[in-house]
């Protein structure tokens, strides 16, 4: 029996019933298209995620207080008071970090800010005036806090977008006071519209000078991170270890495996986060696969009622030549047709599903870019055919070994 009568003899008993067929596939289509579509917003994420760290500058070392954490287990470790003004002291000096750039400290917290009759609870991040050109922001309005402000511990504050309109409205909140810890603190700027897609979510945040920060909002005397932009990328390795050089000569630490800090470069991030992000798309597109498992199921129990419904057919074909090697290619072929038009359809609802996705996050504010993962296609269309090869095996050898005399008796 040649290839092309088996291709055409399998179309004809599929399309009898095609009603039937296409409820058999519906596994198929869900597992697939639920891979494609996990697959490409896990790539969305990741691309928009990688993108926000990227524009945070490729120059930049972050330096954390604590051990570096392996585990859940040592998260705690990092909330530590490990880094305080004589760290920044020391990496300013250029014999320490000749290819330090900015140095700026930063003091992390949250409080309710008040005026009049408004309150908003806003993320306060207290650091110098390089924080712009460092983070890469700008203000919209008005101006930022100078390095003047830093050293006098200037109650000069810059807003976000989002804290402007819940407590501003129509107001320019520009030279009025907001309340903070029973002390006024005078707006001088209001930062641009971020996004929802920033990393960073300065739109509900207030940015003021760290030493007015840690004295009258936050009470400490230490710092949650140090940044350090670097003058080139091409420096970021011998920087970082003259970084971690001068704070353990600091905090008189002869151990590295003692130490009380830890830093990490973009890359080191990048690289986190792309593990992180890569890991869970994986793990959801495994648990979609389970359907693939029912759908296979489906279609071996659909292949052997078609055996049976078939039977005088199968008689018959045997009877007048047909070996059992043709059967059992007729039957393979049915199973592997039908899953493969499973993939082929999932492939195509789940690439319909990502794209309206996308467009719907878009329009949410986020800069969010669709992706055809080109693996998952790949992998949904050859996992459907070797589906039906295995699932079909079964049905198919049953159909090859039936007893010609016996399949013609059969009613």
């Amino acid at each position: 029996m040649h290839w092309k009568h088996i291709l055409k003899t399998s179309l004809r008993a599929l399309a009898i019933n095609k009603s039937r067929s296409l409820l058999t596939i519906l596994g198929i289509v869900i597992g697939i298209s639920s891979i494609m579509l996990i697959m490409s917003l896990g790539e969305g994420a990741r691309q928009l995620i990688l993108g926000q760290v990227q524009g945070i500058g490729s120059r930049t070392i972050a330096i954390l207080p604590g051990r570096q954490p392996s585990g859940p287990s040592d998260a705690a470790q990092m909330f530590t008071d490990s880094l305080k003004q004589r760290d920044i002291d020391a990496l300013l000096k250029k014999e320490n970090v000749p290819d330090a750039e900015l140095v700026m400290p930063l003091a992390l917290g949250a409080d309710t800010a008040s005026y009049e009759n408004e309150t908003y609870r806003a993320t306060i991040f207290g650091a110098t005036e390089a924080m712009p050109e460092i983070l890469d922001f700008y203000t919209e309005r008005g101006s930022f806090y100078t390095s003047d402000d830093v050293k006098e511990f200037a109650a000069n504050i810059v807003i976000g977008k989002k804290i402007q309109e819940k407590l501003f409205a129509n107001e320019d909140p520009i030279g009025k006071k907001l309340r903070i810890k029973e002390k006024n603190f005078r707006i001088i700027g209001v930062l641009a519209l971020q996004g929802s897609g920033s990393l960073l979510n300065f739109d509900e945040s207030i940015l003021i000078p760290y030493t007015t920060a840690q004295q009258y909002i936050f009470g400490t005397k230490y710092f949650n991170r140090i940044i350090v932009q670097v003058s080139s990328e091409s420096v970021i390795t011998p920087a970082l270890l003259d970084i971690e050089n001068t704070l353990r000569s600091v905090h008189d630490i002869t151990d590295p495996s003692k130490d009380d800090f830890f830093a990490e470069t973009s890359a080191d991030l990048l690289d986190t986060l792309s593990v992180i992000t890569t890991a869970l798309t994986l793990l959801l597109s495994s648990l979609a696969a389970i359907s693939l498992v029912v759908g296979g199921i489906g279609i071996m129990n659909i292949m052997l009622v078609s055996v049976t419904e078939r039977t005088r057919e199968i008689g018959l074909r045997k009877a007048i030549g047909a070996t059992e090697g043709d059967i059992l290619e007729q039957f393979l072929v049915e199973a592997i047709l039908l899953t493969s038009l499973g993939g082929l359809i999932g492939v195509a609802l789940g690439t319909g599903l990502s794209s309206l996705f996308a467009f719907a996050i878009n329009k949410a504010g986020i800069n969010w870019t669709f992706v055809f993962p080109l693996a998952g296609a790949m992998l949904g269309i050859g996992s459907s055919v070797l589906l039906g090869l295995i699932f079909g095996i079964y049905p198919a050898r049953r159909a090859a070994r039936m007893e010609p005399i016996e399949a013609l008796r059969f009613e």
